[in-house]
């Protein structure tokens, strides 16, 4: 794959966007009366998300590099993954627990930002030892949940995203592997552990 692609790639698919772009989903794909949610303040739900997903780990990690605990904001070293990945867990699962705590949101919000913030955790645990790539344990979580949803609201016909998603999810990993950021067994490994956890987490709920 092309250089310029595959940087393309990882960034418009990176880790910390998935979670947005799986609630923009579910938020506008999936049929209105699913969700109780009016459809005219769904955005601000939205915004919220990106907020406390990607804004406030984006500058977690920018003020670690300010500081000099991690050497930029690609992280390429396994140990300088630990505080980020922390960090990251803790805005998801903070983000989790506000949507279980607010009975105005639906239950599907905290079980979906439940297994997400889980993921990431996952992702801490086993950077504590090896490196693994979060690119493919997002695109893996993110397949999960969309068999999940699919099991969840039949009628929402979500055959074609399922397939996208495959798609994207083949380009992403090949993207890391084209820009040697990891090993085939790292990117295996995390689209394996993302998906199966999402999907079982998932049929147990």
């Amino acid at each position: 794959m092309n250089r310029t692609l595959a940087r393309l790639l990882s960034v418009v698919f990176h880790p910390l966007l998935v979670p947005t772009y799986l609630f923009a989903f579910i938020l506008y794909y999936l049929p209105v009366p699913v969700l109780t949610l009016p459809l005219s303040s769904r955005w601000m739900v939205l915004a919220m998300i990106f907020f406390t997903t990607v804004i406030i780990p984006g500058l977690g990690a920018y003020a670690l590099v300010r500081t000099g605990h991690i050497d930029s904001m690609e992280m390429d070293r396994r140990e300088q993954r630990r505080l980020p990945l922390l960090f990251t867990g803790l805005c998801y699962g903070v983000t989790s627990y506000l949507f279980y705590r607010e009975p105005v949101f639906d239950q599907l919000f905290y079980v979906v930002m439940g297994i997400i913030a889980t993921s990431v955790f996952l992702t801490w645990v086993i950077s504590l030892f090896w490196k693994v790539s979060a690119h493919s344990m997002a695109m893996g979580g993110s397949l999960g949940l969309l068999l999940f949803l699919n099991r969840l609201v039949p009628e929402a016909e979500l055959l074609s995203p399922i397939i996208f998603d495959v798609l994207i999810a083949g380009a992403v990993l090949s993207a890391r592997l084209s820009l040697d950021a990891h090993t085939p067994a790292q990117v295996y490994t995390g689209f394996g552990s993302g998906f199966l956890l999402a999907f079982t987490a998932a049929l147990f709920l």
